[in-house]
């Protein structure tokens, strides 16, 4: 009798992560209308095709030789030790999961650097980040032994080790792609509006919908007390998601005098990312409290990045992912129910998650301009001002994602 509870209790685990899995899978429909519509629609094809090619290459590229670098038996806690073609039938759950998490790290360089970059340099680059930056992070957090474990580091399901990657590097790519044509002049950032605020709604529900298994699934098992656990991650993942939308819509109407539909749909996206980290270890409260906070901030960063840095990143993702992933990381040492600041742990757990947050970054950023800076110099990142103008759907993929409609393009 105890060996067939414990087959079920297996059994249930799998097949959790598998439905899982196959929601954050459905994540890449979503940031593909989001990137799509808060974009002109001469690139909307390019879009599609590079976040395409993220779950191609990433599905590949992690199969073959990431997922070993990241999950092999620990070397100096630094990386794991890589082998190819990883084939343990055993651990195919584990493989698909944790697939679809690093296909989304990809997927959020896509949106910063959208309507001026060579399609080629794109996909280069997506090789490497699945391949070899997101890996060597993952394991100093994610593989058990890595330094950032035994350091005490806390990232249940990824602000840091896939959110503020893909926002690390997106911010480095975007800057050494440049600017969009007219996006400022004489120092002036000049709005650039995508061309269908639908597409971007549609998207942040199913990535809404997604991040339940996105959270949920990292649990890695529904039997015994996580058939508890799962409902309560799910919940905080919820609430924080309200929370940042809310205070998004409310902070808009007092800065813009109207509920500004871009900024609230990153709230939203900005309570996601920052409860990520610790979802599973802060109460309902402390959810909805790091929700606002991410609410504010992702606001307060957009503006900053665009009108001081002048980086233009088209659809937020640097703020909503690199910025709020860390910030979230950091709010776990505050928040956290064992160990946190506001429940008597001291600042012990903040100091831990600033140093991953800091380490991981610089990581990240490091990496990305080197291979960005060896592209740059041999095949190039950028495409023509003419291609730009026209539009990359004509220009790189020989299509019209509206060749019967009349578009502000």
């Amino acid at each position: 009798m105890e060996s067939n509870v414990i087959e079920v209790s297996a059994v249930m685990d799998i097949l959790w992560i598998m439905v899982a899995g196959i929601l954050v899978f459905f994540m890449q429909a979503g940031f593909t209308l989001v990137e799509s519509g808060f974009t002109r629609s001469k690139n909307v094809i390019n879009i599609v095709m590079k976040n395409l090619a993220d779950l191609a290459i990433g599905s590949l590229a992690f199969w073959i030789f990431g997922y070993t670098l990241m999950y092999g038996d620990s070397i100096g806690g630094f990386i794991g030790s890589p082998s190819l073609f990883y084939n343990v039938r055993e651990d195919m759950h584990n493989l698909f999961f944790q697939t679809v998490f690093c296909t989304t790290t990809a997927t959020i360089v896509s949106g910063a650097i959208a309507e001026r970059t060579k399609f080629s340099s794109y996909i280069l680059f997506s090789f490497i980040i699945t391949t070899l930056i997101y890996p060597v992070s993952g394991h100093w957090i994610w593989q058990g032994e890595g330094w950032l474990t035994n350091l005490g580091f806390i990232d249940f399901a990824g602000s840091t080790a896939v959110h503020a990657v893909g926002g690390c590097a997106a911010l480095v790519m975007a800057a050494m792609v440049g600017p969009r044509i007219g996006k400022y002049t004489e120092g002036k950032s000049n709005a650039i509006p995508g061309h269908n605020m639908m597409f971007g709604a549609l998207g942040i529900f199913i990535l809404w919908m997604g991040w339940f298994g996105f959270n949920g699934g990292s649990e890695l098992a529904i039997s015994g007390e996580s058939v508890f656990n799962v409902p309560a991650i799910i919940v905080n993942t919820n609430i924080s998601a309200a929370a940042g939308l809310l205070t998004a819509i409310i902070l808009t109407r007092v800065r813009y005098g109207k509920p500004e539909i871009s900024m609230s749909l990153n709230g939203a996206l900005a309570g996601l990312v920052g409860v990520t980290a610790g979802c599973a270890i802060v109460s309902p409260g402390g959810a909805a409290i790091i929700g606002i906070i991410c609410g504010i901030a992702v606001i307060f960063s957009i503006e900053f990045l665009d009108k001081k840095l002048k980086v233009d990143d088209p659809v937020g993702a640097v703020a909503v992912h690199g910025v709020c992933g860390a910030l979230g990381t950091l709010l776990v040492g505050v928040f956290a129910t064992e160990g946190g600041l506001l429940y008597g742990g001291g600042f012990h757990q903040l100091g831990v998650q600033a140093i991953g947050v800091l380490s991981v970054s610089a990581w990240v950023m490091g990496s990305s301009f080197l291979v960005l800076l060896i592209i740059k110099k041999t095949i190039g990142l950028r495409v023509t001002k003419e291609e730009e103008i026209d539009g990359l759907d004509i220009h790189e993929h020989h299509g019209d994602a509206y060749p019967d409609f009349t578009i502000d393009r």
